[in-house]
């Protein structure tokens, strides 16, 4: 039995276990039969609860009822605290507007009204009152100007038109708002333009493209710098799903059929990038031309993918990258044949769980790469070198057919094994692309929504939205408030790009109010 917290192994039996209890009824535990008491102890607990198993592995693995010592064990073990109830706090509502609603009659230091004799003062957290209203996704405002007219002369003289009417017809909040909904929740321009005039405020759908496009204009200088910024990453995330472009002209020498979007999310000190690329290239090309903007001095980036050679960049400007592999893709290749090799995946899936368990602790703890690598290897390593030996004695001693699917897919993971263990060796390198699968449900929502782009162009114009937004996103920015904020800044965006992106724009606009004030 080996503990799971002890590095080093202490081998005990039943008949020193029963010498030892007996010996501690006449006379104290010495402190090595104290050591050997406690590591039996804690391996019995361990193999108790259940092996942590994710929700996929508990509906295609057969799982035995627990005794009710187990349930026991489980339940104590479990986390307090239950489902959610399906309510936000008012906390929870950061783009609500905040009204603060000042007491009748009391201030703060006024007498107690009810005793008289105390002070009363003001209380830290205020009584909070949620309110929701509904209203279209875009509303309009009809200014009528009245006008006057000489009936001896004719002339006509006409109201001046009020300040908050502005100059442009359509604010800068009416294109973040069709930006959000077309690019960031998938609605086509065509539903948005049957909504909008079901409730008397039309927009159509030639007018919605002709807003995004002049924005996204507009918005280049932000896209062109979160390229190059992205290109600066520790980790980089890359995969490609397949799309539609109508009028995609291709160069006469491309035999090339396929049409992808290709998502990539850059990780780097305090920020993260989300780039989409839309055509005809696959995923290791995008992410080439991203490379090229990469400072030169930096440290080798780890990029995390599946196995496709087309995934990987063929030129990257000589930077030099450590390849990592999915482990999620050679685990799911285990699932899909587990109705029909229950036991041998039964044992893989567990021994990755357990794995990933490690890193879901480690994350909890709130280790840093260097703990965290540290973490891996005392407790993850010693699991992926047990799966390792019987993943290669189930192919050499010839207890699994080669050409059938568990063969398969122990040959996948036994092909692929170095970049799949990468976290092993590597300080910040995943465990899996799960990051470049989320950021590509963007693209297939859009690919679901509306089936296809019309023209190149049109893809470009949805990449840069989808780009900005996503990176909002996953540096919990509010994407309306960014857009609405990188239109109405488009002079100071286009001076100093670098200072308008998601994880710092907030401190720009901190910066300009300060100035103005």
């Amino acid at each position: 039995m080996k503990a799971k917290g002890s590095r080093s192994r202490i081998d005990v039996d039943l008949e020193e276990l029963d010498a030892i209890i007996e010996g501690a009824l006449r006379t104290p535990l010495s402190e090595s039969d104290g050591r050997k008491l406690k590591t039996a102890l804690h391996a019995m607990a361990e193999r108790l609860v259940p092996p942590r198993t994710t929700e996929k592995s508990k509906a295609v693995l057969p799982r035995p009822q627990p005794c009710a010592m187990q349930q026991n064990v489980a339940a104590n073990a479990a986390e307090p605290g239950g489902k959610g109830h399906g309510r936000n706090a008012a906390a929870a509502f950061t783009g609500a507007q905040r009204v603060t609603v000042q007491h009748e009659t009391l201030q703060s230091g006024n007498l107690c009204p009810e005793c008289g004799s105390g002070k009363v003062y003001h209380q830290r957290e205020p009584k909070t009152l949620v309110r929701i209203i509904g209203q279209p996704p875009l509303k309009a405002t009809v200014f009528e100007m009245e006008r006057l007219r000489c009936n001896g002369c004719g002339q006509v003289f006409t109201a001046t038109e009020p300040a908050q009417a502005g100059i442009e017809k359509y604010d800068a909040t009416a294109a973040a708002a069709i930006a959000q909904l077309r690019y960031g929740s998938g609605v086509p321009f065509h539903r948005l333009e049957r909504l909008q005039a079901n409730l008397g405020i039309p927009l159509p759908a030639a007018t919605q493209w002709e807003l995004m496009e002049e924005t996204a204009e507009s918005l280049q200088p932000a896209f062109n710098e979160l390229v190059r910024q992205a290109a600066q990453g520790e980790v980089m995330h890359n995969d490609d799903t397949g799309m539609r472009i109508l009028r995609l002209a291709r160069a006469p020498a491309d035999e090339r059929t396929g049409v992808f979007t290709t998502g990539i999310v850059s990780t780097g000190p305090g920020w993260k990038a989300a780039l989409y690329a839309s055509g005809s290239k696959h995923a290791g090309e995008n992410l080439a031309a991203v490379l090229k903007h990469r400072a030169a001095g930096l440290s080798a980036p780890i990029q995390m993918c599946d196995a496709l050679s087309r995934n990987t960049p063929k030129t990257s400007n000589g930077v030099k990258i450590l390849l990592a592999n999915c482990l999620a893709h050679g685990r799911r290749q285990f699932v899909d044949v587990a109705s029909n090799f229950p036991e041998p995946c039964q044992y893989v899936l567990e021994s990755l769980g357990m794995v990933y368990g490690n890193d879901a602790l480690a994350r909890e703890q709130g280790f840093d790469v260097d703990e965290r690598l540290r973490f891996h290897q005392q407790y993850s390593t010693p699991l992926m070198q047990q799966l390792h030996e019987w993943l290669t004695d189930q192919l050499a001693a010839r207890k699994t057919e080669p050409n059938s699917g568990l063969g398969k897919a122990v040959a996948y993971l036994l092909n692929h094994w170095q970049p799949l263990t990468l976290f092993l060796r590597e300080k910040g390198a995943p465990l899996d692309n799960n990051v470049a699968e989320r950021a590509l449900k963007k693209a297939i929502l859009h690919r679901k929504n509306s089936l296809f782009y019309k023209t190149l162009h049109g893809a470009q114009v949805g990449d840069l939205f989808m780009s900005l937004i996503h990176t909002c996103e996953l540096n919990r920015a509010n994407p309306f408030d960014y857009l609405t904020e990188l239109q109405r800044h488009a002079a100071e965006l286009k001076a100093n790009p670098a200072e308008w992106m998601p994880w710092k724009y907030r401190a720009t606009l901190a910066q300009l109010e300060a100035r103005a004030a």
